[in-house]
């Protein structure tokens, strides 16, 4: 029974790999917009990378710029290209995946800061426990629970995971990381009530890849669950990680957001596409979370 088991999932990830590589690569790279110290953007760079300017510092949180992960073929060109990439202050990993912390585009970022800026190769690392907050000028980065797993190799399953809570100059922004749906997402919005929620949509085919990954009626429950302004996608149509059609997991986003009443709240971000969101112009008035559903307060404007 175990040797027909295995024949049947290398059969099955054996289709991925060949879709894979005979899938077009598509989409195109841009410039990231600069934008004022006193507003928030965010840059979709493809699957689960972003970069995110906020508080005057620029952040990228699991950046991948892979054409190939060994043998899975990136579909969808990076967003943003190595050599377009701002001066960059903080580099979050959310876990060990091959498909998160990519050494490669770590190791180049490095040498691109290094030649264009002549700073060090990430003078400072610091690990966080789930909860646990680390402070650099004005961010506060606070590390939060997922359900997932952080091994990089099989045996190594001592390794962290979870995903991260951003929060600078009146904003706050949530990236999930990768994680199935679970009861925390209502301890995150409670705690730190993010008003953007970066969430997973993909790689939730078989049914059994939810207990690790959110399918996308899960995400929505969890951007109910978190109380947040805005949901924006990730982790779909990059890499083919498991076996639903490429452009299933945004068609159910839509639809599951419809049902629930929040499609006015999910933003879909074009890879490179600089989305830029501003708290209203009140000087001395300190930002405040709107009530549940209520119209929000932070105003997102046109991408670049």
């Amino acid at each position: 029974m175990l040797n027909v088991t295995l024949r049947r999932k290398a059969r099955q990830f054996g289709r991925i790999v060949r879709h894979s590589a005979l899938t077009p690569r598509m989409g195109k790279s841009h410039k990231p917009i600069p934008v004022a110290a006193g507003d928030l953007g965010i840059t979709f760079i493809g699957h689960s990378g972003f970069l995110i300017q906020l508080g005057g510092k620029n952040i990228l949180v699991d950046p991948n710029f892979a054409r190939w992960l060994f043998v899975l073929k990136r579909l969808r060109h990076p967003g943003i290209r190595i050599k377009d990439l701002p001066r960059i202050d903080v580099v979050l990993i959310t876990h060990a995946h091959f498909d998160h912390l990519h050494r490669p585009s770590l190791r180049a970022i490095a040498r691109l800061s290094r030649r264009r800026y002549g700073t060090d190769r990430y003078r400072e690392v610091c690990e966080l426990n789930w909860w646990q907050s680390w402070e650099h000028a004005n961010l506060t980065v606070t590390h939060t629970p997922s359900q997932h797993w952080g091994a990089r190799m099989l045996h190594d399953i001592h390794r962290g995971y979870g995903g991260y809570v951003i929060a600078a100059g009146g904003y706050s922004i949530y990236h999930a990381g990768d994680t199935a749906y679970f009861k925390g997402f209502q301890e995150i919005g409670r705690r730190l009530e993010p008003q953007i929620a970066l969430l997973p949509i993909g790689a939730y085919s078989p049914p059994a890849f939810r207990n690790v990954h959110t399918s996308p009626g899960d995400a929505v429950q969890a951007f109910r669950d978190l109380n947040a302004h805005w949901m924006i996608p990730m982790h779909y149509g990059t890499f083919r990680l498991s076996h639903e059609p490429i452009e299933e997991p945004l068609q159910l986003l839509a639809s599951e957001a419809k049902a629930a009443g929040v499609e006015e709240k999910v933003l879909v971000l074009e890879e490179g596409k600089t989305r830029i969101f501003t708290l209203p112009g009140q000087p001395n008035i300190r930002y405040r979370k709107p009530d549940r559903w209520s119209i929000p307060n932070l105003i997102p404007h046109q991408n670049s």
